[in-house]
């Protein structure tokens, strides 16, 4: 019978595996005992495996138990060489090393007994002392219960199905990064989070519970996820993200282009006539233009720039209505072509984007009768849907980025303007998948309008109640003081040398051990670490029914294969679709 329930602190022989040689800081190095024929023990029924990476070892001293996370397994030949010791080891010695994390101890209070557990170690183990595998019933105890604002993420790997629970206020509040290969598991893991979220009311009981999470989602894939969500897309007339919603550096990079931004002359010009255009429409609406500034969100009116000449005439007439008007206000009298050409740049920019259909959603002229202001952020942050999904894979490349930089400095505008009061009751959460387009390590971001957007909401965006989850393939081409800001990481398999050397140096908790075996991960298995996890873990992410997981993209061949060839018919709907760019 089982002594575990009453002498819960005493040792366990039964799951005794050898003794530590050497004390190297937070480090030990313990030789396994050479009657282990397995690599496993047997206790209460369960099976125990020796030398797992991430499994927790204990150390005896005294009343206090010391513990410490597996982080490699090999011969004790080759630990000898390493050191540079005389080699005395036979051939089928073997050595445990561990790195220390924290310290427990049982307390009875005529109850049963529980484990006070604390990260953190200021008693350590002592040379010759014996390393004991951790029960699986005091793993529970170590890996922490449902208490406080939790969610459930999973289970530990190897803890008899502990469960993984994640701190809430920890994994939204200070941003958590998610990383991972193709495959991996990502979207996944995303789509679990989310749902503990939304399924938190149901396990503490709440009256009310609203959450406010935000989805940047560049290819259509988690509104099969979340099937009540509402959903913002070009394709539907449901995003609606106005021109005069920009502010100076978005419009500039809107009318002038990347390529052009040594163009100080035509910034020059786009500043002075949106600022006028802005003021005139202030006072169409009883707004004090003297107090605005040129990033003022404002509507304005465009004016058409179409048919016009070269100097700006409709009919031998200046053409003065709306931001076209002022641009032209600002043209030289001279008669020479060339002294009106960067005003011709910017005009023939603007009417190009006029005229492209599948700019409505950015391009659709003011009435200048209401002021839209409140129904724009309404669609971000209205209603009572507590997932938005911002479909952006029907916006095209060119402007995406302009895009996600308005919805995230949009959001980020709000939070800073709310009073206090509103921020706490408020919290937001942004999603930015294919974070690697928003924030590269190097180089210029794929989505550059965005990159300031997304950058001041890492650095900022918690002292104003806007939670940032960072997912991306590819963590080394990732801004690293982007990821820094991450206080929780979610790390699933990762094939890449570069990606993971470089989740090793960002990583908050140096344990090497959990990092060496981000290759050989399982689908949904990951490496949870930061001060949103009781400690850092190996969990298998909870498992989703079909419905709540978002879109797959990998195609069966064999499946697909088995029907007919698109007839002619169909081939003309996708054909349609293409021109009109609907779905």
């Amino acid at each position: 019978m089982s002594t575990e329930s009453r002498n819960s602190g005493e040792p366990i022989q039964n799951l005794a595996i050898g003794k530590i040689i050497e004390v190297d800081g937070a480090r030990i190095i313990a030789e396994l005992d050479p009657d282990l024929t397995e690599l496993s023990r047997v206790y209460a029924g369960e099976i125990y495996p020796i030398g797992q990476f991430g499994s927790i070892v204990r150390i005896h001293f005294g009343r206090r138990l010391i513990y410490a996370l597996v982080g490699r397994l090999r011969m004790k030949v080759e630990y000898e060489a390493e050191r540079g010791l005389i080699l005395h080891a036979s051939p089928d010695e073997r050595v445990v090393e561990a790195d220390l994390f924290g310290e427990g101890e049982w307390t009875h209070d005529g109850n049963s007994p529980k484990l006070k557990f604390e990260r953190g170690v200021a008693t350590y183990p002592l040379p010759q002392q014996t390393v004991y595998l951790t029960p699986k019933s005091e793993l529970r105890f170590i890996y922490g219960h449902s208490k406080g604002p939790v969610i459930p993420l999973g289970e530990h790997v190897g803890s008899g199905s502990a469960p993984c629970y994640a701190n809430l206020n920890e994994l939204l509040g200070k941003h958590t990064a998610i990383l991972g290969s193709t495959g991996a598991g990502k979207s996944g893991a995303v789509a679990a989070i989310i749902h503990s979220i939304l399924e938190r009311d149901q396990e503490a009981k709440y009256k009310y519970w609203k959450p406010q999470i935000i989805i940047l989602d560049p290819h259509n894939e988690y509104g099969s996820a979340f099937p009540e969500h509402k959903r913002l897309s070009t394709d539907e007339d449901t995003l609606s993200l106005p021109y005069w919603l920009l502010d100076l550096d978005e419009t500039i990079g809107l009318l002038i282009g990347k390529t052009e931004y040594a163009a100080t002359s035509q910034a020059n010009i786009v500043k002075n006539a949106l600022l006028a255009a802005r003021s005139k429409a202030a006072d169409l609406l009883g707004l004090e233009s003297s107090k605005l500034t040129v990033d003022a969100p404002i509507p304005y009116v465009l004016g058409d720039p179409a048919g016009l000449d070269e100097f700006g005439k409709l009919n031998d007439a200046q053409y003065g209505t709306g931001l076209v008007g002022a641009i032209n206000a600002q043209r030289p009298s001279g008669k020479t072509k060339k002294d009106h050409e960067d005003y011709n740049k910017v005009l023939r920019k603007l009417d190009s984007l006029m005229k492209d259909g599948r700019l409505t959603f950015m391009m659709k002229p003011w009435d200048e009768k209401s002021d839209p202001m409140s129904s724009v952020l309404a669609q971000i942050l209205g209603g009572d849907d507590p997932v938005k999904i911002v479909d952006l894979s029907g916006v095209p490349n060119e402007v995406a980025g302009t895009a996600s930089a308005a919805i995230a400095r949009t959001l980020f505008s709000i939070k800073v303007w709310q009073t206090p009061s509103e921020r706490e009751a408020s919290p937001v959460v942004l999603v930015c998948e294919e974070a690697h387009r928003y924030v590269p390590n190097s180089g210029e971001a794929q989505y550059a309008a965005a990159q300031s957007a997304i950058r001041r909401i890492a650095k900022e965006g918690r002292k104003y109640g806007i939670g940032l989850f960072l997912i991306s393939q590819r963590p080394s081409e990732v801004e690293s003081t982007v990821l820094s800001q991450c206080n929780s990481w979610i790390v699933l398999r990762i094939t890449n040398e570069s990606d993971r050397t470089h989740v090793r140096g960002v990583l908050p908790d140096s344990m090497a051990g959990l990092t060496k075996m981000l290759s050989g991960l399982r689908r949904r298995e990951a490496i949870f670490v930061g001060q949103a996890a009781m400690l850092p873990s190996r969990i298998m992410i909870r498992n989703l029914t079909e419905n709540q997981l978002p879109k797959s993209h990998d195609i069966n061949f064999d499946t697909a294969w088995q029907n007919q060839t698109m007839l002619d018919e169909a081939l003309k709907a996708v054909v349609d679709r293409w021109r009109y760019q609907k779905r």
